[in-house]
C-alpha cells in the first residue's frame, strides 16, 4: 500500500523558476479541512518547512490518502469524544439526545448516498478501508473495501485504474544490444 509520506507539488511555486527539474514537496501532516465554493481544501504542514509555510491545497491536487484518512479519523474521534463528555454531564436527558445524534450521524453506505469516487485507501486498522467521496456531499467516510467491492465495483475499479503503473522490461534483443 502507500506510505503516509507522499510527494506533492506545491502550487504556490513560481512557474519557470526551475523548469528543468520541478522540486517536490512532502506533506508532513493534514491540519484542517474547509470547503470553498463547493471545493474541499486541506491545510497542509510541509515536511522541512515551518508553520508559516503551511498552505491550503485543493483535494484534487493531493495524493496523500493515508494522511487525509488519519486527519478525518482524528476529527471523528474528537467529535465523538465531545459528545460523550457532554452526555455524562446531562444524565438521563443525554440518552435521548445520544440516540438522536447516532441516527443523524450515519456513516458510510448507511447514509444512503451514492458513491462518487474513492479518494484514498488505508489499512491502518488492519483491514483495507477506502476513503469514499459521496455525490452531493462534502463529507467523506472510511468504508470497508469488502463492502465497496460489492456495492460499487465500478468506483473501486476506477480507483485502481487511476493508480496503475506499467513497467517495461527489456526484451532479449535489447539485452544483447546493451552488452555490445
Amino acid at each position: 500500500m502507500t506510505t503516509p509520506e507522499k510527494k506533492e507539488k506545491k502550487p504556490d511555486d513560481v512557474p519557470g523558476e526551475e523548469e528543468e527539474e520541478e522540486e517536490e514537496y512532502v506533506v508532513e501532516k493534514v491540519l484542517n479541512r474547509r470547503v470553498v465554493k463547493g471545493r474541499v481544501e486541506y491545510l497542509l504542514k510541509w515536511k522541512g518547512f515551518s508553520e508559516e509555510d503551511n498552505t491550503w491545497e485543493p483535494e484534487d491536487n493531493l495524493d496523500c490518502p493515508d494522511l487525509i484518512a488519519e486527519f478525518l479519523q482524528s476529527q471523528k474521534l474528537a467529535h465523538d469524544g465531545k459528545r460523550k463528555a457532554a452526555g455524562e454531564v446531562d444524565g438521563d436527558e443525554s440518552k435521548t439526545k445520544k440516540k438522536k445524534d447516532d441516527t443523524e450521524k450515519l456513516r458510510g453506505f448507511a447514509r444512503g448516498l451514492a458513491p462518487e469516487r474513492i479518494i484514498g485507501a488505508t489499512d491502518s486498522t488492519g483491514e483495507l478501508m477506502f476513503l469514499m467521496k459521496w455525490k452531493n456531499s462534502d463529507e467523506a467516510d472510511l468504508v470497508p473495501a469488502k463492502e465497496a467491492n460489492v456495492k460499487c465495483p465500478q468506483v473501486v475499479i476506477s480507483f485502481y485504474e487511476e493508480r496503475l503503473t506499467w513497467h517495461s522490461y527489456p526484451t532479449e534483443d535489447e539485452k544483447k544490444e546493451d552488452k555490445n
